[in-house]
């Protein structure tokens, strides 16, 4: 799409909205027309076909807020298709060269574009259609660059990343080098990329009239070009720093998890912001705890009498005094019971629950008082097969 018909061309007939229409009616009009002229709708109907292109780049300009206004401001400044030329120049119309307009002829040229606009309009669409680029001129000025993302590695206490804690990190990042103060010159006086003319960028042609940014190979995206390189930097204006920061993990990190912390990466360039940190977290295991999200997790050992006759029985918590929990009568091996509010630390500052594991332990040796005593216990129960049932499962399986 050339710039002349990007001018001309009345998108707002197209979609047939007015000019003050919402986002919402643009959108529901591009939907409706884009739906009846679609060529799976129309097989074979190239008047369609056309009409569908049409509707879609009328909605790729109005659709987009940034390019909707600058469209709109261009059609304002050249009287809604004015490039059109008249007879001698008159009738209202330009006459003059498209070329001259967007800084492709010479400097004062003949007609209006000599005259009344000096060098050009290319500043005037530069955002739009990508062609600042090399020939912008004496206001080019090198852009600030953000800095760069860090990753580092922490190794926890199983009890720092349930409760959070701040901990030392010490990164080596690339900073503005001290020796040239950042400038990659010896002196401190680089001069500016005549590739790029200092944007750091470079365009190259996308087709239908737009272009397409690269960083700038000659500066490496810079803007600047040191005339005596410095001998630490190299010329590139960045060495390597370490440093050493105070870094909050919160409360209820697990292992392997990332954590993003904004703006304590590398420092940016020429006042340019500075990158993000991201700290991988590892976490020591605990001998006594495990962890299930925000609840903490404990195996508790009973004896037998315990499960079986019921008790209360004492159970340990992580950085905290014991709790007491009630051991029902019968309490199979294997089962799980909650105490509340003695799990992780929550975002919102509430904590999770402690899960308790019974496990019903077998003793390995006995006295002459207990195995007298179990003895009788099986005489007792000597009529309770505990595997009858398993028996007849299998039986009717």
């Amino acid at each position: 799409m050339s710039t002349k018909d990007f001018i001309e061309k009345d998108y707002y007939k197209v979609l047939g909205v007015p000019k003050d229409a919402t986002e919402a009616e643009i959108k529901k009009a591009y939907r409706k027309l884009a739906r009846e002229n679609h060529p799976d709708a129309n097989t074979g109907n190239v008047k369609a076909e056309e009409r569908f292109k049409e509707i879609s780049e009328a909605n790729d300009i109005l659709g987009d807020p940034k390019k909707r206004k600058e469209y709109d401001e261009a059609r304002a400044l050249f009287g809604n298709g004015g490039f059109r030329q008249g007879p001698g120049g008159g009738g209202g119309s330009f006459n003059f060269d498209l070329g001259d307009l967007f800084g492709g002829g010479a400097p004062g040229g003949g007609g209006a574009a000599g005259g009344g606009f000096g060098g050009g309009l290319g500043d005037v669409f530069g955002g739009l259609f990508n062609r600042g680029g090399a020939g912008a001129g004496s206001g080019t000025r090198t852009q600030p660059r953000r800095g760069q993302d860090i990753e580092s590695e922490v190794t926890l206490s199983f009890t720092e990343a349930v409760d959070g804690a701040t901990v030392p990190l010490r990164m080596s990042s690339q900073a503005a080098c001290k020796a040239c103060s950042g400038t990659g010159d010896k002196n401190g006086t680089p001069r500016v990329c005549p590739t790029c003319v200092g944007t750091g960028q470079v365009s190259r042609g996308g087709g239908g009239g737009f272009s397409l940014t690269d960083p700038c190979v000659d500066c490496k995206g810079r803007g600047l070009i040191a005339q005596d390189p410095c001998e630490v930097c190299a010329g590139s204006g960045r060495a390597k720093s370490s440093r050493t920061m105070q870094v909050r993990i919160p409360a209820g990190v697990s292992d392997g998890q990332r954590i993003r912390l904004r703006g304590k990466g590398a420092p940016g360039e020429r006042g340019g912001p500075a990158g993000d940190l991201y700290v991988v977290v590892h976490v020591d295991a605990h001998p006594v705890f495990g962890r299930k999200g925000d609840n903490l997790t404990v195996t508790v050992p009973v004896t037998y009498p315990e499960a079986a006759l019921g008790g209360e029985v004492k159970v340990p918590t992580l950085g905290g005094p014991a709790v007491t929990l009630k051991l029902p009568a019968g309490t199979p091996n294997g089962r799980t019971m909650r105490a509340r509010g003695k799990g992780a630390l929550r975002k919102d500052g509430t904590r999770g629950d402690l899960l308790v594991t019974v496990e019903v332990t077998v003793p390995t040796s006995l006295s002459d008082g207990a195995k007298e005593a179990l003895e009788s216990y099986r005489e007792a129960t000597a009529g309770d097969d505990p595997r009858a049932e398993l028996f007849q499962a299998a039986k009717g399986a």
